[in-house]
């Protein structure tokens, strides 16, 4: 979810785990738990293939 510079939330979403769902809407997973790890990374465990992904925030750019 966007935040403004204030911490507020925008009140709109993003999606940035997707793809439980083929593009003619049959789901090949099904995502059913969440919890955080250590090192702030998001854990989903889907019971549709057995998987637990993994979601951690992307490296910045590097600058010059």
């Amino acid at each position: 979810m966007p935040f403004k510079a204030d911490g507020t939330a925008v009140g709109s979403y993003e999606d940035f785990l997707t793809g439980f769902v083929t593009d003619d809407g049959y789901p090949w997973g099904r995502p059913v738990g969440v919890a955080v790890d250590r090192d702030g990374s998001l854990l989903v465990s889907d019971d549709g293939s057995n998987t637990i992904w993994r979601v951690k925030k992307a490296a910045a750019p590097a600058t010059r």
